[in-house]
């Protein structure tokens, strides 16, 4: 059985002064997966973003949020997703626990439900020790985690959150990465927008490439990733201390291996699969002298280069 998609547009389309900002935009993500957007700044991210949360009408097309059409039924929509925009704003006077009542109440959240729930999502940010200092006195990171936490009071199945790293320190990059890597624990799909590739290689399930607005590629990371490395997907060099034509031979002949390069005393090794114990035991049982072996596995810079220039 397939999974559920949840998040769903097709050939959504977004004009600014008759300029094409999002340009026919098919996009799934699968329900309790972390989605990475990704694309430059100015590539359609965020405007692709509020026409699924029913913030910005399309040119064209749609967009489905759990089957709800969000530009007829903006209000459906709503109430299944969370939206934290890129800079995230609070009543900077209030504490951050006043902060998540007020959203709760906007929300038609009674007390008796959103007194535990704020409880529970002030712990589950980190901020649990802090809920009774205003926002005034946070740091960006801790506004960052806070923002989170107005998202996640609404409950959403769905949360969309637009560079939520934005501005922050390695630290704080840390912390909030790690935070989006669990909510799909507690059952929410999110759509995390991000131009830094090391970020969403951490924690996303699949990714879609957006550029000038068009989606080039999308789908699950390690299957884009192998079709992004044509000659396979890893490269693992080995170095020896005199690598013959016999060895080579019969590195070549090593299910998985896909090319064998000698320069010098460096073989380098491409292979569709973690091959270094067999690729060892082979130089071993040689008589070669095995001095190092390195591997490199794909990353998602190679999978954006490839894609990004094709957009």
């Amino acid at each position: 059985m397939g999974k559920k998609i949840v998040v769903k547009t097709e050939d959504l389309t977004k004009k600014y002064d008759g300029v094409t900002v999002v340009d026919r935009l098919n996009l799934e993500v699968a329900e309790n997966e972390v989605f990475g957007l990704l694309g430059p700044n100015g590539a359609g991210k965020t405007t692709s973003i509020l026409m699924l949360m029913g913030l910005t009408e399309p040119a064209s097309g749609t967009a489905k949020i759990y089957g709800f059409d969000s530009t007829r039924e903006p209000l459906k929509v709503k109430r299944l997703a969370g939206y934290l925009p890129e800079k995230v704003g609070f009543y900077d006077t209030l504490t951050a626990r006043e902060n998540l009542r007020f959203i709760a109440e906007l929300n038609n959240i009674g007390a008796a439900e959103s007194e535990p729930l704020i409880e529970q999502v002030l712990k589950s940010v980190g901020l649990g020790e802090v809920g009774n200092k205003t926002v005034n006195k946070f740091s960006r990171g801790m506004k960052q985690r806070l923002g989170i936490a107005d998202v996640l009071v609404k409950k959403p199945k769905v949360a969309f959150l637009d560079e939520p790293t934005a501005g922050l320190d390695p630290e704080g990059i840390n912390q909030i990465i790690d935070l989006i890597g669990n909510l799909p624990k507690m059952g929410t799909t999110v759509v995390f927008s991000s131009h830094r590739l090391y970020e969403v290689q951490r924690v996303c399930h699949s990714i879609g490439i957006l550029s000038k607005g068009k989606m080039v590629v999308q789908g699950a990371l390690d299957e884009i990733g192998r079709d992004a490395m044509t000659e396979g997907r890893f490269r693992i060099e080995v170095e020896t201390a005199e690598p013959s034509p016999q060895l080579i031979g019969v590195i070549k002949k090593i299910k998985g291996v896909i090319k064998v390069a000698a320069e010098g005393n460096v073989l380098r090794i491409t292979t569709d699969a973690d091959l270094r114990a067999e690729i060892s035991k082979a130089v071993v049982q040689n008589g070669v002298a095995l001095i190092q072996v390195k591997i490199q596995e794909f990353s998602l810079d190679d999978i954006y280069m490839k894609y990004f220039h094709e957009g």
